[in-house]
């Protein structure tokens, strides 16, 4: 195949951009959340909103690993290699893990601390992890390690789309894009 004729769904298409604007917000907002010279009320702030979005990020991955079983991916066309073809998806495949990881280190890093996710407190969701102080450093430490990884991998994501969209202009980008896919 030399031209891209389909594009995903637009329902996978929707929830893709709404996942990045999500993990973007989630990167900026964990990284700003522990710097010290903040006001504690904005910290506080930054807290709360990193937490609740973490939940709503958790819910929608497990709809997109969903969807990505319903939807079989678009084939990439021919002209990328298959190195290229490989490295998207092991970078895709570690997306993936870590969007799934990522709230799940910090659900047990709030309340292995004994601290409140306040939807799932609202909600009357029980606490599934013991209370440790322990287990809280662990899950704080990996899902730091996490926050670095995943940052790292959005970035190169976003290179390769760029890239794709700007400089080789293969109908790539185009097929995540709204929008007729094109060659």
């Amino acid at each position: 195949m030399t031209a891209l004729d389909s594009s995903y769904r637009f329902p996978v298409r929707v929830l893709h951009w709404a996942m990045a604007l999500l993990i973007l917000a989630m990167i900026a907002t964990g990284f700003a959340m522990v710097q010290e010279e903040l006001p504690q009320s904005v910290r506080n702030t930054l807290f709360i909103f990193h937490k609740n979005t973490g939940i709503l990020a958790f819910s929608l991955v497990l709809l997109r690993l969903i969807l990505r079983l319903v939807f079989t991916p678009p084939p990439l066309p021919d002209t990328v290699s298959p190195v290229q073809q490989k490295a998207a998806a092991a970078s895709h495949a570690l997306l993936y893990v870590l969007m799934f990881a990522m709230p799940v280190l910090g659900y047990i890093r709030v309340k292995a601390g004994g601290f409140p996710i306040e939807s799932l407190d609202a909600w009357g969701v029980p606490v599934i992890v013991p209370r440790s102080d322990d287990l809280a450093n662990t899950a704080k430490f990996a899902h730091f390690v996490g926050a670095i990884a995943i940052s790292a991998v959005v970035a190169l994501h976003l290179s390769a789309a760029i890239f794709h969209a700007l400089v080789l202009k293969d109908g790539v980008f185009a097929r995540m894009w709204f929008g007729k896919s094109r060659a």
